[in-house]
C-alpha cells in the first residue's frame, strides 16, 4: 500500500493498465521537475497559491491586529508609561501597515510562478520585524511582581497564536513572528532566576512547540487541498478533452450512419428494381406463359431463379428494415390490442410453414390480458421470433406458444426443441448477421432477432433468450398490461 502523500512509481503499476501507467508517469516526471524548480520542494504553482492565501489572511485580520495592537500599547502604558507605549504602539501600527499594503501589491500585481522566491523573501522579513517589535513590549520592564510576568506570558501566547493561525500558510513567517517574542520571554523569566519563572520559561517554550506544530499542521492541511484541488481540475480537463473527443467520434458516427441509411436505401432501389424483373420473368418462364420451353430443365431453373430472387428480396427488406429501425426513421402508432388475437394471427400465418416440417406449433394462454403497442411491430417482433424458431427447430420437432400474467406484465412465451445456444452464443444472439449453423435446420440472413429486439426495446418492451445446449432456445417478450379506462 502506498505511503500517503508519497509519489507512486510509475513502473509499479501493471503493464496491462497501459491508459493509468502513462498518465502515473506524466504526472511523477512533472513533480519531480517541478520539485527541482520549486522554493519549497513543491510545485511552483503551489508557492504561488500558498503566498495567494498567506496575504488574503493577513488582509482579511488586519482590523483585529490593529485593535489587538492598540489593546496591548493601553495596557503596557500602565507600567512603562504612555510614551513608551505610544511609540511602541506606532512602530507595530507601521510594521503592520507595511506589511498589509505589500500584501495587497502582492494581489494586484499577479505575480508568476518566478515572482514567488521574491515574494516570500520579502513576506518572511517583514514578519521578521513584526516578531521583534513584539519582542521590545516583552523586554521593556514591567515589574517584577506576580502580575507582571502574567501580563508577559499571556502577551506571548497571544502573539504566538495568531501569528501561527495568520501565517501559517508560510511556516518560515510563522517562526521569523514567533521565535524572537518566545526567545525574549522565555530568557526574561529565566534572567529572574526562580523556580517559578524557570516554569514560565518551560512553558513559553513548549506553547511555542505545540503552535509552530499546529502552523505546520495547518501548512500540510492547506497544501493538500491545493494538491486534492489541482488533481480535480486536472482530472476534469482529461474529462472536457475525452467529452470532446467522444462528441466528434459520435459525430462522424452519426454521419457515417447517415451515410450507411442512405447508401442502403439507394442500393435496396437499385438491387430491387432488377430482382423485380428476375423474379417476374422467371416465373413467366416458368409457367409457360408463352408456350412450353424448349426443355423441362428450363422450367426447373426458372423456378429456382425465382425463389432464389425472392429470398435475396426478402433479405434486402430486411436490411433495409433493420438500417430504418437503427436511424429511429420505423414510424410508431401505439394502440390497445388484444395480445392473443394478435398473436395467434402471426401463428396462423407461419402454420404452413409448420406443417410443412411436420413441426407441432401450439399455442395457449392462461388470461386473456391487453397491451398498448405499435400493431405493426408487434406482428413484426412475434413474426421473427415463430420464423426464428421454426428455422431452429429440426423437422417433426415442436413450438410452444404461451401468454401469461405476471403483475403488471404479459409475458409471450415462444419455446423450441431445437438444439438450443451455448453461452457464447447467446452474447451474440441479436447482434445483426448472427447465424448459427445447426445440421438439419433451416437459417436466414442473421437479422431477424436483431430486428425483433430492436423493436422490442421500441415499443416499450423487453425481449429475453433463456437457452441451454440441447434443451432448446426460449423467448420472451415482456410488455406491460394495458388497462383501458372505464
Amino acid at each position: 500500500m502506498p505511503i500517503p502523500g508519497e509519489q507512486p512509481d510509475p513502473l509499479a503499476i501493471p503493464s496491462e493498465s497501459s491508459p493509468v501507467r502513462r498518465r502515473l508517469a506524466a504526472q511523477y516526471v512533472r513533480d519531480a521537475r517541478d520539485r527541482l524548480v520549486s522554493t519549497t520542494g513543491t510545485r511552483p504553482f503551489f508557492d504561488l497559491e500558498l503566498l495567494r492565501q498567506y496575504a488574503q489572511t493577513r488582509l482579511s485580520a488586519s482590523l483585529v491586529i490593529i485593535l489587538l495592537v492598540a489593546t496591548i500599547g493601553f495596557l503596557s502604558s500602565l507600567w512603562s508609561g504612555a510614551t513608551a507605549a505610544g511609540a511602541w504602539t506606532a512602530a507595530v501600527l507601521v510594521i503592520h501597515l507595511i506589511i498589509v499594503s505589500t500584501c495587497r501589491r502582492f494581489l494586484a500585481d499577479h505575480p508568476t510562478e518566478a515572482d514567488a522566491k521574491r515574494w516570500r523573501l520579502r513576506f518572511i522579513i517583514l514578519d521578521l520585524f513584526y516578531g521583534l517589535a513584539w519582542m521590545f513590549i516583552l523586554v521593556h520592564p514591567v515589574g517584577t511582581d506576580e502580575s507582571s510576568s502574567t501580563f508577559m506570558l499571556f502577551i506571548m501566547l497571544l502573539v504566538v497564536a495568531v501569528s501561527s493561525m495568520l501565517a501559517s500558510s508560510l511556516p518560515m513567517a510563522v517562526y521569523a513572528a514567533t521565535i524572537p517574542v518566545t526567545a525574549a520571554i522565555a530568557l526574561n523569566f529565566v534572567f529572574q532566576g526562580t523556580l517559578r519563572d524557570y516554569i514560565l520559561a518551560a512553558m513559553a517554550v513548549t506553547a511555542q512547540g505545540y503552535f509552530a506544530l499546529l502552523a505546520y499542521r495547518l501548512h500540510s492541511t492547506t497544501l493538500a487541498t491545493l494538491m486534492a484541488r489541482a488533481e480535480k481540475d486536472a482530472l476534469i480537463g482529461e474529462l472536457e478533452q475525452a467529452k470532446a473527443i467522444s462528441d466528434d467520434a459520435r459525430q462522424r458516427a452519426e454521419a457515417a450512419n447517415i451515410s450507411k441509411s442512405r447508401f442502403l436505401a439507394q442500393m435496396s432501389h437499385e438491387l430491387r428494381t432488377p430482382l423485380n424483373a428476375v423474379i417476374g420473368f422467371s416465373e413467366v418462364i416458368g409457367e409457360g406463359f408463352y408456350g412450353p420451353p424448349g426443355h423441362p430443365k428450363y422450367v426447373e431453373y426458372a423456378r429456382d431463379i425465382a425463389e432464389a430472387g425472392r429470398s435475396l428480396h426478402a433479405k434486402i427488406g430486411d436490411i433495409l428494415e433493420f438500417a430504418n429501425i437503427e436511424a429511429g426513421r420505423y414510424p410508431m402508432a401505439p394502440q390497445p390490442l388484444e395480445l392473443a388475437e394478435l398473436l395467434q394471427a402471426c401463428i396462423d400465418e407461419q402454420q404452413g410453414r409448420a406443417f410443412s416440417r411436420r413441426i407441432d406449433l401450439a399455442f395457449g394462454f392462461a388470461e386473456p390480458g391487453m397491451v398498448r403497442a405499435d400493431p405493426r411491430a408487434l406482428k413484426r417482433i412475434f413474426g421473427n421470433l415463430l420464423v426464428n424458431a421454426l428455422d431452429y427447430t429440426p423437422d417433426g420437432g415442436r413450438v410452444r406458444v404461451e401468454i401469461r400474467g405476471k403483475g403488471i406484465t404479459l409475458v409471450a412465451t415462444i419455446a423450441d426443441s431445437g438444439t438450443g445456444f451455448a453461452a457464447k452464443e447467446r452474447e451474440r444472439a441479436g447482434l445483426p448477421f448472427q447465424r448459427f449453423d445447426r445440421p438439419g435446420c433451416v437459417t436466414g440472413a442473421g437479422l431477424g432477432l436483431a430486428i425483433a429486439m430492436e423493436l422490442a426495446r421500441r415499443v416499450g418492451g423487453a425481449l429475453r433468450l433463456a437457452s441451454g445446449p440441447g434443451s432448446g432456445a426460449v423467448m420472451e417478450l415482456r410488455l406491460l398490461r394495458y388497462d383501458p379506462p372505464r
